[in-house]
């Protein structure tokens, strides 16, 4: 079973203007609003793509009822800790001309929350996979994925990080079974910018030293670099298609990876089923369908 973990998830209110005025009156032409956070889009990508998995975290208010119930609509499951006091927060999507965000505060998560978060998490067995992804809430401890990560250490549980900085940085003693920084937050980091595939696997390499097993970056235009836990290097352009919507693009990647592992045990074949899941999502309003992640993959890997 595939588990993970968002620890400040959100409604995302996404609405697409013509152009958007900063001081003046934006009408919108679409406007739609959907579960958010970067573990829970990993969740409803592997949903889609065949593979259930549990969705974790903390939830609250109204709006974490929504959340809540969203999710169970796209038949995830979810096994949330819905806190007394406070809302889930909403981030605003605007789709103009360019992409404008405006994320929201959470809620505030006492210490009783993160220890029952804890015990939900003592039910991972041998084999699972556990998916850490995304910001932590100032009200929790700075090093919290490192102490989920203790907690699992011995029980052959295979982690995955999407973090950025220091986050990122502490886990990788611990070995992950998988990191994915995009080549940004790749090149910081090492502070360096990178902006070639050959420059991405000379840094990955290092994270790799530094205790990662599989390193996967993603590079937008320049497409994505693996180095899987054996040393072997995969390099793959960017998928031909035309940029629709970038919110969950990474975490689309995380899910078709760990989907084309489950179902092949190949990493080649994980890193080709990552990209295009990634990029289906990129070139869609809403997050990948298998279908469209097959139809990405058919004719960028021919």
């Amino acid at each position: 079973m595939v588990y993970t973990v968002t620890f400040n998830p959100a409604l995302d209110y996404i609405v697409r203007v013509d152009q958007f005025n900063i001081g003046k009156v934006n009408r919108t032409r679409y406007s739609d609003i959907m579960a958010g956070g970067k573990g829970i889009n990993v969740s409803l990508v592997l949903k889609n793509l065949g593979h259930e998995s549990r969705a974790l975290g903390f939830a609250a208010g109204f709006t974490g009822e929504k959340l809540i119930r969203d999710l169970k609509d796209r038949g995830c499951q979810a096994d949330f800790i819905f806190l007394t006091r406070g809302m889930t927060r909403i981030n605003v999507k605007i789709k103009g001309c360019e992409e404008t965000e405006i994320n929201g505060e959470g809620p505030e998560i006492p210490p009783e929350a993160v220890r029952a978060l804890m015990m939900r998490l003592e039910r991972l067995q041998e084999g699972d996979i556990l998916v850490l992804s995304g910001s932590v809430p100032k009200t929790l401890p700075e090093d919290i994925y490192e102490r989920i990560i203790l907690r699992q250490r011995g029980k052959n549980v295979r982690i995955v990080v999407d973090a950025t900085k220091n986050l990122f940085m502490e886990t990788l003693e611990y070995h992950p079974f998988l990191v994915k920084p995009n080549h940004h937050e790749l090149g910081e980091l090492f502070g360096v910018t990178i902006s070639s595939r050959e420059e991405a696997l000379c840094y990955a390499e290092r994270l790799q030293k530094l205790g990662a097993e599989n390193v996967l970056v993603s590079m937008a235009g320049e497409g994505a670099v693996l180095l899987d836990a054996s040393g072997r290097k995969y390099i793959s352009p960017a998928p031909e298609g035309r940029l629709v919507n970038s919110v969950g693009a990474g975490d689309s990647m995380v899910a078709g990876f760990l989907a084309g592992y489950l179902e092949t045990e190949d990493y080649e074949q994980a890193f080709r089923m990552g990209v295009s899941a990634g990029s289906a999502s990129a070139f869609s309003e809403f997050l990948a369908t298998r279908e469209e992640t097959m139809e990405v993959l058919a004719r960028t890997f021919k």
